[in-house]
Formats: structure tokens, C-alpha cells, sequence
């Protein structure tokens, strides 16, 4: 007891339950546990270090995005020895795209750990991913490529990535219905408006059309979210002639 107490230091008693409870999801000893503090902490609390510099984990994420993104291409480059760059690069995209971290997060429940000044019941998706990739910035600095490496394997590669499964996944609906349109040289157009109505949520819907006939209409949150929404419909109303093509 008197060694853990060290490591969480010594003045802060309430850490320790901290500590067990990573210790049990990272499946190794934690050393620094303000890097995993750092690392759940929102950028609503405002807080700040005694240089005035904002402690939250926006920093860590974009570390943690840096390790991922590299542990990943490893994996897939002694995996797959004749896959080209364009096929690395993509398969690396669907490993580590926004749905698939948002996923991780939830699963893994990081969200209990965070510390914010918003109600964690209605947070958006992303940053679940957010989390996701601040803690392996966190586990990276704190234990270094080798640990880092260990926890992405146990908790990214070896339960969720399957190559062939992968190979026919779409990450992208709207990029794919571009791509056919281009080489079919049809004509096609995203017609993005703002679209709240009584709602305080901002809202946009977007209304797709190929060769000027209207085809699909998608509305969400954000711009972004809408063109995919109306974009998987434009696919799954013209699938047969995508996929035929």
C-alpha cells in the first residue's frame, strides 16, 4: 500500500481509487497519474497551471491521434506485405476514422472518468473518441511506445480488426457517391441549407442531385452529418448501379 501511495502521491489519499480503476482498464500499473487526469479533464472547467497554461486533454488527444495513426500503419504494413500505400492508407483511415474511436470510447465507458461542467447525458459522440485518443497520449507519456503499443493491440487491433471485413467497409458515403458520379460523368450536386425550425439546435439539411433529378435529402446537426446521411441514402436508392459499375 505504502508503493502505491507513492506513485499517486502521497497527498492525495482519494487518488488511490483512481488508480485501481486504471490499473484494471489499462491491464498495466499506472506510474504518473496526472497524465491520466490531464487526460479526462474538459476544457469547460477552465483550469489552468501555475504557468497559466489550460489543463485539459486537447493536447494529449492530438498526441494520442499521432501514436494511433503510427501503431496502426505499422500493424497494417508488416500485415498485409503486398498492400500498396493507397490501400494502407485507407485501411488505416477506416481503422482510426471518428465512428470507429467514438465506438472504442463507449465501450471502454470513459466517459465516467471525465471531469467537466456539462451534463455527460447529452454529450455529442466525438468525444468519446476525443477521450480515446487522450489516453493513449497520456499512456504514452507516462510508460512510453512499448505500453502504448500493448493497450492499442489489446483494446483496437486484436478485438475489432478484421482485414477482410474492413476491405469492405464504406467510411465515407459521400466520397464514394462523388467518386461513381466523377467516373460515370454524371452530374451531381449538394444543396446544404440551414434548417432549425422551431428546434434550438441548430440544424442543416442537404438535398442530393445527380443529372438534376433529386435523389436523396439528409438532415442532422451539423453540415458534415447531413451530406452523409443523405449520401448513404443516394447509395442504398442506387446501389445496384453503383455497384455494377
Amino acid at each position: 500500500m505504502n508503493f502505491i501511495r507513492k506513485i499517486v502521491n502521497p497527498q492525495r489519499k482519494e487518488d488511490e481509487g483512481f488508480y485501481y480503476e486504471l490499473k484494471a482498464l489499462l491491464n498495466f500499473s499506472p506510474k504518473k497519474i496526472n497524465f491520466y487526469k490531464k487526460a479526462f479533464t474538459h476544457r469547460s472547467l477552465k483550469l489552468k497551471d501555475d504557468n497559466g497554461d489550460p489543463i485539459n486533454y486537447e493536447r494529449l488527444e492530438f498526441l494520442g491521434d499521432a501514436m494511433l495513426g503510427s501503431i496502426i500503419a505499422s500493424y497494417l504494413y508488416k500485415k498485409v506485405p503486398k498492400g500498396d500505400e493507397g490501400y494502407l492508407t485507407q485501411m488505416r483511415s477506416k481503422i482510426v476514422s471518428r465512428e470507429h474511436l467514438n465506438e472504442l470510447g463507449k465501450d471502454l465507458d470513459l466517459i465516467k472518468y471525465v471531469k467537466s461542467n456539462f451534463d455527460k447525458e447529452n454529450v455529442g459522440d466525438n468525444i468519446y473518441g476525443n477521450i480515446f485518443e487522450s489516453l493513449i497520449g497520456a499512456i504514452y507519456l507516462d510508460r512510453g511506445y512499448n505500453y502504448c503499443k500493448k493497450f492499442i493491440y489489446e483494446k483496437v487491433i486484436i478485438p475489432y480488426v478484421d482485414i477482410p471485413k474492413l476491405e469492405g467497409k464504406i467510411t465515407s458515403y459521400k466520397g464514394l457517391i462523388i467518386e461513381w458520379c466523377q467516373k460515370q460523368k454524371k452530374q451531381y450536386d449538394f444543396d446544404i441549407y440551414e434548417d432549425s425550425g422551431n428546434e434550438t439546435i441548430k440544424h442543416f439539411s442537404v438535398k442530393i442531385s445527380i443529372d438534376g433529378s433529386l435523389i436523396a435529402k439528409g438532415r442532422a446537426t451539423s453540415k458534415k452529418k447531413a451530406e452523409e446521411q443523405a449520401s448513404k441514402r443516394v447509395y442504398f436508392a442506387l446501389q445496384d448501379q453503383i455497384t455494377n459499375s
